[in-house]
């Protein structure tokens, strides 16, 4: 085995390839031992380069790139990811400056955000809507915190075991808060809010999170109230934690009604001349292909986000700054709007109502993601707890209204397919028919035969 694949992270220092090394390979490629039970007393880097050895022999790849890293791997490890053998490495590019009128960001300030993504293209296309922003003087964003949700499902005997469940915790709101309240300083509850079929009973806990995002606090304070409190005053079982009502990284309804995290709206005014400018269209057809694709389009597929693509800078931007990427399947549920102004300007907003989003907690304390959030100014204050994620919401907000501003202005325009084109692959020089003829002529569009030729 190469040296390379036995490297770990502190300058590719190589590991020692002793006896007992080869030994502990051996016993994982042959399926002699689990992959999550070596020896306790082995680093973290060390144990990942046994597995990946392991898994070279097993494959016949190498896994040379996938073993260099920057973070700490005994605390990713400990606190991000099991049986850890390296690293997935996604390219990182930067927009902006973008400026920003908030309440947690100055509009003086120059914000350049990092995207992590392998699509190209679009870190290009949200840049062109950071200059469109900054032409019409910058982006108006507004979060709400409505709060981390988790929704325990419980079982009783039938409606009136149900409803007299449901007129417990109604009084007893207060002792409920005060057992949750106690897992956690930053963590306040706002409501609890039931639901229920016959002898199923949800209780959605609602809970403010500080700068964290809160899901393992919100669950940690469930678990403990139920255990502590709610079954053994009540006698009702808890049939599992989470019951879906809460929701998690699904789309869902009560969270596009009622939000989930961070709220976020973002709006910004374009005259004329920014709109030919900047999205080479004017404020008609800009406005014809956000009825005809967001709205319509939308609706036809049953979609629950009417949006260009803002899972596109949602993910991105997550990914970059440490979030919980599944979570983008909520970050989508977001509307565009559109509308016509006086002398061809626009105005052009975005809404999320569902982004789980924080500062600190998950994967926002690895190396590039500290990074990241440093280079946004993003870093959270004990005395002042909430207004660092508040913060990166905002941010997120006006990178999402950048890019749906640039993609919409490409499809008014018709110009994706050649962005695409010129920044994200190659393109064939030629098409043939059936018959092994061009079809594609010299001025390089695509001609379709009528029948017969």
């Amino acid at each position: 085995m190469d040296h390379h694949n036995t490297t770990n992270n502190k300058g590719n220092a190589p590991i020692e390839k002793t006896e007992r090394y080869e030994k502990l390979v051996r016993s994982l490629a042959n399926g002699d031992r689990s992959f999550h039970k070596l020896p306790s007393d082995l680093s973290a880097d060390e144990a990942a380069a046994v597995r990946r050895a392991a898994l070279e022999r097993m494959s016949g790849s190498e896994l040379e790139g996938t073993g260099s890293y920057s973070f700490d791997a005994e605390q990713v490890s400990s606190h991000n990811c099991e049986n850890l053998i390296g690293a997935a490495h996604i390219p990182v590019g930067t927009v902006g400056p973008i400026p920003i009128h908030g309440q947690h960001v100055d509009g003086e300030e120059e914000i350049h955000v990092p995207l992590a993504t392998t699509e190209g293209a679009l870190v290009a296309s949200v840049n062109r809507g950071c200059a469109a922003l900054r032409n019409a003087g910058g982006a108006t964003v507004d979060v709400e915190d409505v709060g981390m949700t988790r929704a325990p499902v419980f079982r009783t005997s039938g409606i009136k075991e149900t409803r007299k469940f449901v007129e417990w915790v109604n009084v007893h709101e207060h002792e409920i808060r005060a057992f949750t309240e106690s897992t956690s300083r930053y963590l306040k509850l706002l409501d609890i809010r039931p639901f229920s079929f016959g002898t199923t009973v949800f209780l959605r806990f609602r809970f403010k999170s500080g700068d964290a995002m809160g899901m393992n606090m919100a669950t940690l304070a469930c678990d403990q109230v139920i255990e502590e409190y709610i079954t053994p005053s009540t006698g009702i079982q808890c049939v599992s934690l989470s019951g879906n009502y809460c929701v998690d990284k699904k789309p869902a309804q009560v969270n596009a009604q009622e939000g989930r995290g961070k709220q976020i709206h973002a709006e910004v005014v374009l005259d004329a001349s920014t709109v030919e400018k900047y999205l080479k269209t004017n404020a008609a057809d800009l406005t014809e292909v956000q009825y005809r694709k967001n709205l319509l389009g939308s609706q036809a597929a049953g979609s629950m986000g009417m949006n260009a693509h803002h899972a596109n800078m949602v993910a991105a931007f997550f990914i970059a700054t440490g979030q919980d990427v599944a979570q983008v399947v909520e970050g989508s549920l977001g509307t565009t709007c559109v509308e016509q102004r006086d002398n061809g300007s626009v105005f052009f907003s975005i809404f999320m109502p569902d982004v789980p989003l924080g500062a600190i907690g998950g994967g926002t304390g690895l190396r590039t993601q500290q990074e990241a959030l440093s280079m946004m100014n993003v870093s959270p204050d004990p005395d002042n707890p909430g207004q660092a994620a508040m913060r990166l919401a905002e941010i997120l907000g006006a990178t999402v209204l950048a890019g749906e501003l640039s993609l919409m202005g490409a499809l008014s325009s018709n110009h994706l397919a050649s962005a695409h084109r010129t920044l994200a692959r190659n393109t064939p020089t030629s098409v043939q028919d059936a018959q092994g003829q061009d079809i594609r002529p010299n001025n390089g569009k695509l001609q379709v035969p009528s029948e017969g030729s």
